[in-house]
């Protein structure tokens, strides 16, 4: 059987096919472009008619006045659907590029699915390019509902959105606006992780197969995917004077690769930077230059992974600037020229004290010209300072109360290595003077101090209280 009866055999049978895709055979396959739908002019891409259903071959059929058509067998890579990859070449702006595919079995040729969903490559021309902008700010969280919406000067048709490595391009119809302008709306739903990347809009006329240049690249990026929070730091202080040099510092234990600032209610993409690791932490530092009343308001920061770009940490706290004092420019936006930081990492910024430098990975300080006086001592450091003093002064009254206290163990061992001296020679030690009745002269010597001393006393004074200091005595008998 030929293969344009095999197709003309499956378009014939197309409605007798809706039966059984109700009972969930035969649903309809799948077909994207890959790298992706949007094409350059003269350029190739592949097109993948995919399912999970065990189709023999599959059918890839162009949509226009001819309807040329292919026919190729399906494979299963490994855990994955079966497929046929359809070679597409040289593709130019001249008609359209619009295909649908069908899946099919070889021995029964007449049972084929239902048609894919239409894919149209895109060429982009040459025509006024339209504008693309997300209705909740370029970073979204997990769950947030999001729109795109592609608007142009242009009153165009149809409306094409692309998304880097995506397969697919949805087309809504543009809707025309009071201002002349048209725009085209793109919802797509709750946000998940896989909905991070970078867009960019196309618009054409109804009559026409040129689509226009594409829009600016807008990257959509869902925050609290990481599981770090980082802190958000404000150097000198949040409340500066108009001129004043100001740092935003943002950092994190965690390691991560760069870090994002955004600025609430501003329109441009948050600003990016790589990390440096410094202080056992991975930061990077925002520096304005000089600060403007436009640098004034809400800023939080974010942290980010190489391998994965578009996916964001949990948003730090909220940090606000006041920008005191006139400002030379009230009316200019914060931008790449006087906030340090561009979308492009490689940014040149001089500061008063110094040069900012940025060279691929990571920035580089280098001094020039007069130093910059030094800054104040920071609270921590004044406490350090005050324990340190009071561990001296301790430090000292101990060492006073130990020599004091080894003075006096000395004094007391002198004390005791006189007591339990013997008597000299010729010194006869009567046992029983003190005993004698007899009232008799008695000669006693005292001890004290190491101080030898002589006194004669009556007898009768054995009975009195004993000196307050200890002391020693020694009755000697006379011959």
């Amino acid at each position: 059987m030929s293969p344009k009866l095999t197709f003309l055999l499956c378009l014939g049978l197309s409605v007798g096919l809706r039966t059984s895709e109700q009972t969930g055979f035969y649903r309809k396959p799948s077909l994207s472009a890959l790298p992706s739908p949007v094409v350059t002019s003269g350029g190739n891409v592949t097109l993948r008619c995919g399912s999970w259903l065990r189709f023999d071959r599959f059918i890839l059929i162009e949509e226009g006045e001819h309807k040329p058509f292919w026919t190729l067998d399906s494979q299963r890579p490994l855990r994955e659907q079966f497929q046929a990859l359809f070679p597409v070449g040289r593709v130019t702006p001249s008609r359209r590029w619009t295909f649908r595919c069908y899946g099919c079995y070889r021995f029964t040729p007449q049972v084929c699915s239902e048609p894919s969903d239409p894919m149209e490559l895109l060429v982009p021309g040459v025509s006024g390019k339209p504008s693309l902008l997300s209705q909740q700010g370029p970073i979204v969280t997990s769950g947030q509902k999001l729109t795109l919406q592609c608007l142009s000067d242009v009153c165009y048709d149809r409306f094409a959105l692309s998304k880097e490595g995506g397969h697919d391009l949805p087309q809504p119809l543009s809707q025309q606006l009071q201002t002349g302008c048209s725009q085209g709306d793109f919802p797509l739903g709750h946000v998940i992780w896989s909905h991070g990347g970078r867009y960019r809009c196309y618009g054409r006329h109804k009559l026409s197969s040129n689509w226009s240049a594409p829009s600016d690249p807008l990257d959509i990026l869902v925050a609290g995917l990481l599981d770090d929070t980082p802190a958000l730091l404000v150097l000198p202080g949040p409340t500066v004077a108009s001129g004043e040099n100001v740092t935003l510092l943002c950092q994190t234990q965690s390691r991560r690769d760069s870090f994002l600032l955004s600025k609430e209610g501003a329109t441009d993409p948050p600003l990016r930077l790589r990390s440096k690791y410094q202080a056992q932490q991975y930061q990077a530092q925002f520096s304005m230059s000089p600060a403007t009343s436009a640098h004034a308001g809400m800023y939080r920061c974010y942290s980010s992974c190489n391998t994965s770009p578009y996916e964001l940490s949990q948003p730090s706290v909220p940090l606000e600037l006041m920008v005191s004092g006139h400002s030379g420019d009230p009316t200019s936006p914060p931008t790449e020229h006087n906030l340090m930081a561009g979308g492009s990492e490689d940014r040149l910024s001089t500061t008063e004290s110094g040069l900012w430098k940025a060279q691929g990975a990571q920035l580089e300080w280098k001094e020039q010209g007069r130093k910059s006086a030094p800054p104040g001592l920071k609270p921590y450091q004044n406490v350090l300072i005050g324990i340190s003093v009071a561990f001296i002064l301790l430090l000292f009254l101990f060492l006073l109360l130990l020599i004091r206290h080894r003075r006096q163990g000395k004094c007391r061992t002198s004390d005791a290595a006189v007591k339990s001296t013997q008597p000299e020679e010729g010194v006869e030690l009567h046992p029983q003077a003190a005993a004698s009745d007899v009232p008799q002269d008695v000669i006693y010597a005292q001890l004290n101090h190491l101080t030898l001393g002589r006194e004669t006393t009556p007898s009768s004074s054995q009975s009195e209280e004993p000196p307050a200091e200890p002391s020693m005595y020694a009755a000697l008998a006379i011959h």
